[in-house]
């Protein structure tokens, strides 16, 4: 079998977003054309609640999905459509942006807030889809145990068990607990981008060592495997999606195809026609 070998390695940067939450911002505008539909990854992990209660208040997006997993941790969000809710640990949430939406995500303080925020393209036929909210509470999360690591699959499937499915893109999402000095290996179809995130501890790709916090993008391969070192455990998530190969026009938090059209999105935002779906209640 023919194991992938690391393409690319990105380790995540200190930096501050919202109203002053500090996070590891990982994958970023540089990253796109490499990690495609991947755009965004940030890494949350402190123990000290001023890096982070002072949240992100509302702001728009359009044009892409929001992934937000916690580990531990939680968060209060709501948005311009009248949904609000909590998002607590072992739970994910997938929003849709779609056509637009003003949203906020407020963490509350807590004994160590470890997750992350994921943001995944949409492709153009759908960049302008009604918002959504898909909420994955801890009981949606199928959970395999094996020897020496534990598989979360916050969607798609491993080992013939099938997590969520979403409503776009099929991306396949794994939080992976794997004991030191253990292995673990999984196939994976050859069309996809597939890169690996250590989010708690080192480990170990084609006979390298690397950090936490860093996302190995995997070259192609009919697998991957990632062993933790001998001395800690090793907690990584997989992710896993068909690229789009489609034009990108980014701007701050709305990701469209061309600049026409991300300049159109500003404009709507300037003059108030940004919202086209109304407020639920």
């Amino acid at each position: 079998m023919q194991y992938r070998k690391v393409k690319q390695v990105v380790t995540g940067k200190a930096a501050v977003d919202g109203a002053g939450v500090h996070l590891q911002r990982v994958l970023g505008i540089a990253n796109v054309e490499a990690f495609d539909p991947f755009l965004m990854l940030d890494s949350f992990d402190s123990y000290n609640p001023n890096d982070y209660v002072a949240g992100f208040p509302m702001h728009p997006h359009r044009g892409i999905e929001t992934i937000t997993y916690l580990v531990s941790g939680e968060i209060e969000h709501e948005d311009s459509l009248g949904n609000q809710g909590t998002i607590g640990a072992g739970a994910s949430q997938w929003m849709t942006a779609g056509s637009g939406i003003m949203h906020q995500e407020m963490p509350k303080a807590s004994n160590r807030m470890l997750g992350f925020q994921l943001w995944l393209n949409l492709p153009q036929s759908e960049k302008m889809t009604t918002p959504k909210y898909f909420d994955i509470h801890p009981q949606d999360i199928v959970t395999v145990d094996e020897d020496g690591y534990r598989v979360h699959i916050l969607s798609g499937a491993y080992n013939g068990k099938q997590g969520v499915k979403s409503h776009h893109i099929q991306a396949t999402i794994l939080d992976v607990e794997l004991e030191q000095n253990k292995v673990f290996q999984m196939p994976v179809e050859k069309d996809k981008t597939v890169f690996v995130f250590f989010l708690e501890g080192q480990g170990i790709v084609d006979g390298k060592q690397y950090g936490e916090k860093s996302a190995l993008l995997l070259a192609d391969g009919e697998a991957i495997e990632v062993q933790a070192i001998k001395d800690e455990p090793l907690r990584f998530a997989v992710f896993a999606a068909t690229p789009l190969k489609e034009g990108i026009a980014w701007g701050g938090p709305i990701v469209m195809n061309t600049r026409e059209e991300l300049d159109d999105a500003f404009a709507q935002l300037r003059t108030g026609t940004f919202i086209k779906q109304q407020p639920l209640n």
